[in-house]
């Protein structure tokens, strides 16, 4: 299997608190995870192991996540001077906001695809965070990349993934990751 590596991150504050969504690359790093396929492991990471986090990604063959473009890689790249984005990568969410129009939660695509739901939701991550409960905040970033990798294994095996619409119908979505 070649190299592909599947990540999250969780970081210690919110868009409101920095300045909104246009300083993401302030949030901070609170966890991250990585699931590398190739070996089957999921590795963690914090603020002081980042520069490992960014040597995995940058040593994959693959990189995969869910709004890593728009999301993960900004809050890394207050760590590194390198272009995350110019690692090849497939932006499961990305690809289905260009399919469909709008963006649907990861939620929604891993029940509806695997019958699997995210434990809970990145603000309460934060709090974890701040409440010093980071073994929650590991295992709730864990629980994201296991279902991160499994949408996309499913839709690189089967050439589709499904998920919930607007009015919570499941739909089938044609892939091609």
């Amino acid at each position: 299997m070649e190299h592909i590596v599947t990540f999250d991150v969780e970081t210690q504050y919110l868009a409101d608190e920095v300045g909104g969504w246009s300083r993401i690359c302030d949030m901070r790093l609170a966890t991250a995870v990585t699931y590398d396929a190739a070996t089957d492991t999921y590795r963690d990471y914090d603020e002081g192991s980042v520069d490992g986090l960014i040597a995995q990604l940058m040593n994959a063959d693959l990189v995969v996540g869910y709004n890593v473009l728009r999301f993960d890689y900004e809050v890394l790249s207050a760590y590194t001077q390198e272009d995350l984005r110019k690692l090849p990568t497939v932006d499961m969410l990305q690809q289905l906001y260009r399919t469909l129009g709008w963006r649907p939660k990861l939620d929604s695509v891993a029940e509806a695809t695997l019958g699997k739901k995210k434990s809970a939701d990145g603000i309460q991550a934060v709090y974890w965070f701040r409440d010093g409960k980071v073994k929650e905040v590991i295992e709730y970033c864990r629980r994201d990349v296991e279902v991160t990798w499994g949408v996309y294994d499913f839709g690189r095996r089967n050439g589709f993934v499904k998920y919930r619409d607007r009015r919570w119908r499941a739909q089938t979505v044609p892939v091609k990751w």
